[in-house]
């Protein structure tokens, strides 16, 4: 069976997903960098440090396993929701517990009212009906569409209502709070396969042995994502965190959704051509070489024209992130291209391999990034995302000729 016309309406749909979704948060961004300062959004930017940090640390690959088993999902149903709501429970509990810490680290008490609410959003997103991810396993991402458009409106709106209302940055928490509530009904309403809250050992041990390597892979995307803002946030404090963190959002957002977008599309596609691996390899080129000819056009309009994209966006108030925003458009061009690989290897149940490029990004990024930015500010850590990306991209070349030959 032939899935190439699926792979292009799934493209397609998720093209205008991304691109609909990314314009909304360019518009809510836009709003709020008028009515917040740098400041302010360095304050969210840490919240959403710790609540990356501790979703990845326990991340069970739950959702991979469940496209990877191919016809096997309702048997798993009741198996993933048990351990999604374990996992929403530990990790909210974890960042109530590690507030005083947050606060004490970035010495920034205003975080802590943030926390309280995105401990919400780690317990509300554990009662997800799992069943959602049938949409990407059945390659149904019309449905997609609609589904996560709509949530990602709901987010949008409130944040903008509630920080024209209040002029604080707890409205974009709010946003993401009213966004997984709504989420979790809809996923109940939507399918009418619903999970029941049992426990399967057997099946709770494979999901933990076959999620290892994606927690790992997790914990070290997230490091590799982060350090940087770690780093600038804890050495140069909130206001140059914000900076850096809107300087990373315009540069890499065109070209990381392109990334993303095809990854969703052609993992699920891939699972079902894996066995045949001249037809993955055809399959993978192909669709490369479009990647790179799309993310090399955004990363040049964003070299060429970043004083421009800065004022309709932020306003020029945050002018002075032009120099750190052409090295970050170049290096999301290059970790764009090399993810790419990664939909490969979760297809063929290598998580291993993607660990490992992950592993050697942030080793990379480990030695370099603290000299870089006591030195050079936020351009350091813009030059230390490069460095990483060269020390990742020898494993990646490593696994693909290894599935390749």
């Amino acid at each position: 069976m032939g899935y190439f016309k699926d792979t292009l309406k799934g493209v397609g749909w998720m093209t205008a997903l991304r691109g609909s979704t990314r314009l909304l948060a360019i518009v809510k961004i836009a709003i709020l960098a008028r009515l917040l300062t740098p400041s302010q959004f360095g304050v969210y930017g840490i919240a959403l440090l710790v609540l990356g940090f501790l979703e990845v640390l326990t991340e069970t690959g739950i959702n991979i396993l469940l496209i990877q088993e191919k016809d096997d999902t309702q048997s798993y149903l009741d198996s993933a929701w048990f351990v999604s709501i374990i996992r929403g429970i530990l990790v909210s509990a974890v960042i109530l517990l590690s507030i005083p810490a947050a606060v004490f680290f970035f010495h920034t008490p205003s975080v802590r009212p943030l926390l309280y609410i995105v401990a919400g959003v780690a317990f509300t997103r554990g009662f997800i009906n799992p069943m959602e991810i049938t949409f990407q396993k059945n390659l149904q991402f019309m449905k997609e569409f609609f589904l996560q458009g709509g949530l990602f409106i709901i987010d949008g709106l409130t944040a903008v209502i509630v920080g024209l209302a209040t002029r604080s940055e707890i409205s974009m928490v709010i946003g993401m709070l009213v966004a997984a509530v709504i989420e979790v009904i809809l996923s109940f309403v939507i399918f009418k396969v619903r999970p029941r809250f049992s426990f399967d050992k057997e099946k709770f041990l494979k999901v933990l042995n076959k999620g290892k390597w994606i927690t790992g892979a997790g914990i070290f995307s997230y490091a590799f994502q982060n350090i940087d803002n770690i780093i600038v946030g804890k050495f140069l404090g909130t206001a140059p965190l914000g900076f850096y963190q809107q300087a990373y959002s315009i540069s890499t957002m065109p070209v990381s959704e392109v990334g993303k977008i095809f990854n969703k599309v052609t993992f699920p596609v891939y699972v079902r051509i894996g066995e045949d691996r001249k037809r993955l390899k055809a399959a993978f080129l192909k669709t490369l070489g479009v990647i790179v000819l799309l993310v090399a056009t955004f990363g040049a309009v964003i070299l060429i024209f970043p004083r421009p994209l800065i004022l309709i966006f932020l306003g020029a108030g945050w002018l002075s992130i032009e120099p750190v925003l052409k090295v970050l458009a170049v290096f999301g061009v290059l970790k764009s291209v090399l993810n790419f690989g990664y939909s490969v290897f979760l297809a063929l149940k290598m998580q291993k391999i993607v660990m490992l490029s992950e592993l050697f990004g942030i080793i990379g990024m480990g030695i370099v990034i603290y000299p870089m930015v006591m030195k050079y500010g936020v351009l350091g850590a813009g030059y230390s995302t490069i460095i990483a990306f060269t020390c990742s991209l020898p494993v990646v070349i490593y696994g693909l000729k290894k599935v390749f030959k």
